[in-house]
């Protein structure tokens, strides 16, 4: 299990009086501001100590964007780096360099930045270095705290870091500590009305800037939320443990890192790679064994009632069912099916009954032996689920046996899942009872990590559910490749939906952290049983941009086969799309109304777009200047029909196919609550 990584350029254990004699001239100084500038001077951050206190603000060519917040660490049972501070070293340095992903949205990603690292004092000899790491996109900055042999264990109470903005901007948030934890539909708001916020955060400020808060290398430490303290000013408000304290550390210890974002366009945000380059290089070496692609699964029958998780007539995961799904998979180019209810413990209460899942244990109807041979014999694999109804005890003690399990049947990815309500994730106490832990606090950060690192052992990518809050760990734990973290396609199912509006917001917010498994792909839109009971609030075309707007290494095709089949010419762009991306570019768009992005294939020349709106109709006029220049391309487009609309003709599509090249521009019509979807495949060079 991960704990706290010694720190590159500080040591375990630090002489604080060494460290005094060798900066004493500079902590002698009279309160010097100390600046680094991002690598073309787009951003400045000037760090300084006022009245004893650390802190720091931010300008973009010199106009503010943070005034000035403030730093700082309490220790409940340690002295603190708070107050009485002084700056007694500081250092700087530049980075550009270019690393590869093994799988992602863009292959190749380079990593340039400016570092200013300012080391803190206190009166009592207690340090810690402050690491700000300036990109000309944004900017991060962490804690590094050497060990202290008088304090081998402390206990942080407060995390004192703060944003102080500039303005009351529009924002874009959803609330912390809420019982549905991440899954809630985004508010829109003045800044100055959002009292307790999960991140990503996004604003939008009067001058047209776009801003999104969020952190980065998320270990062993607590989640980071946003209290609004006063106006336009957030601060880190760490998600406690059931006794009240935040984080527990032993020895040297960095924090994540906490991060801002700054676009001169909404697309910007999108296109930016801060959250990854914070993030440490890959931990697991050779990840060849990961598979990025398409599946299908025992999944929506559920949602929609058609069949049950719990054992019976109505049972999913029998062998004749998964077997239908396995046929489906290999007749279509899937990789993968998902198989949710397959084992013990789905039965009853299972919410509330978490000790019963059997993680190593079939229901008697699935023969998980023969059905992983069947799906050998035809090039597909079984992705295994894992539900802990939040027993985190139950599962951590099945937990190396349930991955050699999975890993005996070829199965090479699992989807996790902890339904509970917030609040209530169950932990056994020192006195051997069990307490209630939040779902996003240090203990739950170490079990969603621990889950990861041991699948890893087993060559086993996960897909998390009920998430922690994504955070840029894939660079590192490549197999931590996809999670949920937000209202997915679920909601659809079973609540009043998600609104035409939120796969808008979801681009500009939820996916500024990484993939999501949004489940997409839903064609059965407008039976009328399905505009009775589901609101998917989509057009079909709005269902396969998806594939393109929502990005995730495994991307699921949600909907039942048969309905599939019964619209192959829609169908075929779920076959042809990808889900491993050599190239992103965000293109177009606003928070909440539209947006439009383009991705070309790892493993060939061909490009892809989607486009997705709100509520309202619009035409959009996108320029294609991302393809091959001097190449003609065919490109297949999937759009809204000419009288399509979520509420009333969801599955009227348009299916056409026109040349285009780089110096084209595609008008794209789409409908209220509708979409676009296209393939541009080369066939020869301009004429």
């Amino acid at each position: 299990m991960h704990r706290f990584t010694r720190l590159r350029g500080l040591p375990a254990r630090l002489s604080m009086t060494g460290l005094l004699m060798v900066s004493a001239s500079l902590a002698s100084a009279a309160e010097p501001v100390l600046t680094v500038a991002s690598p073309d001077h787009v951003l400045t951050v000037q760090v300084q100590v006022r009245d004893g206190q650390a802190q720091y603000q931010l300008s973009r060519f010199g106009v503010p964007v943070l005034d000035w917040s403030r730093l700082g660490l309490q220790f409940s049972d340690a002295p603190s780096l708070a107050d009485g501070l002084n700056i007694v070293a500081s250092a700087t340095r530049t980075v550009d360099d270019t690393w590869q992903q093994p799988w992602g949205e863009r292959q190749w990603i380079r990593n340039r930045f400016s570092e200013l690292r300012v080391t803190v004092a206190g009166a009592d000899e207690a340090a810690m270095a402050v690491v700000f790491r300036v990109y000309d996109e944004g900017f991060g900055f962490r804690y590094e705290v050497p060990a202290d042999a008088k304090h081998a264990k402390r206990t942080i109470g407060n995390e004192l870091s703060e944003f102080a903005f500039t303005g009351d901007h529009t924002t874009w948030w959803n609330g912390a500590y809420l019982p549905n934890r991440y899954e809630y539909l985004y508010r829109q708001s003045p800044l100055s009305a959002v009292w307790k916020a999960v991140t990503p955060l996004t604003m939008k400020t009067a001058q047209g800037l776009y801003l999104s808060v969020h952190e980065a290398a998320l270990l062993d430490y607590a989640e980071m939320t946003l209290e609004n303290v006063g106006g336009n000013r957030l601060k880190a408000d760490l998600v406690p443990w059931s006794d009240g304290s935040k984080v527990k550390t032993e020895g040297a210890f960095a924090t994540p890192w906490r991060t801002l974002t700054v676009a001169e366009r909404a697309t910007g945000l999108i296109d930016s790679d801060l959250i990854l380059n914070l993030n440490e290089p890959n931990a697991l070496g050779d990840v060849s064994w990961l598979e990025p692609g398409k599946y299908v699964g025992v999944w929506w029958e559920m949602h929609i009632r058609k069949s049950t998780w719990a054992s019976g007539d109505r049972h999913g995961a029998n062998t004749a069912n998964v077997k239908r799904f396995i046929d489906f998979a290999a007749k279509y180019g899937f990789k993968g099916v998902l198989v949710e209810g397959w084992n013990v413990g789905w039965d009853g209460d299972w919410i509330a009954n978490s000790e019963l899942f059997k993680f190593t244990t079939p229901y008697p109807d699935y023969d998980f032996d023969g059905l992983a041979r069947y799906a050998k014999s035809k090039g597909v694999r079984i992705i295994g689920h894992h539900e802990t109804s939040g027993g985190i005890a139950n599962y951590e003690s099945q937990l190396d046996a349930a991955m050699a399990y999975m890993q005996a049947h070829d199965v090479r990815a699992i989807k996790t899942g902890y339904v509970k309500q917030n609040g209530l994730i169950e932990r056994i106490g020192d006195a051997g009872k069990p307490v209630h832990e939040w779902q996003h606090g240090q203990f739950m950060v170490r079990h969603y990590q621990k889950v990861v690192e041991v699948a890893a052992k087993h060559r086993i990518a996960i897909n998390t559910h009920e998430p922690i809050k994504d955070t840029g760990l894939r660079r590192t734990y490549p197999n931590w490749m996809t999670r949920e973290g937000a209202r997915g396609q679920e909601y659809n199912a079973w609540s009043e939906g998600n609104g035409p509006g939120h796969i808008a917001n979801l681009a500009f917010t939820r996916m500024l952290s990484g993939p999501m498994d949004f489940t997409p792909g839903i064609f059965d839109l407008g039976s009328d049983e399905a505009l009775r009971e589901r609101n998917l609030s989509s057009t079909l075309a709005k269902q396969l941009a998806l594939y393109v707007v929502l990005y995730s290494p495994l991307q699921m095709a949600a909907d039942l086969p048969e309905n599939y089949e019964a619209k192959p010419a829609a169908f075929q762009f779920i076959r042809d799309v990808p889900a491993d991306w050599a190239q992103t570019r965000a293109l177009d768009g606003e928070i909440g109304d539209f947006v439009v992005i383009a991705r070309q294939d790892r493993n060939s020349r061909d490009w892809y777009l989607g486009a997705v709106g709100d509520e309202n109709g619009r035409l959009l006029r996108v320029p294609l200047g991302f393809l091959e220049s001097g190449v003609r391309y065919r490109a297949q487009i999937y759009a809204d029909g000419v009288d399509a609309s979520w509420d009333k003709n969801p599955e009227a599509i348009d299916i056409s196919s026109r040349e285009v090249n780089s110096n084209a521009v595609l008008s794209l019509r789409l409908a209220p609550g509708g979409g676009a979807a296209i393939r541009f495949a080369p066939i020869g060079a301009v004429k």
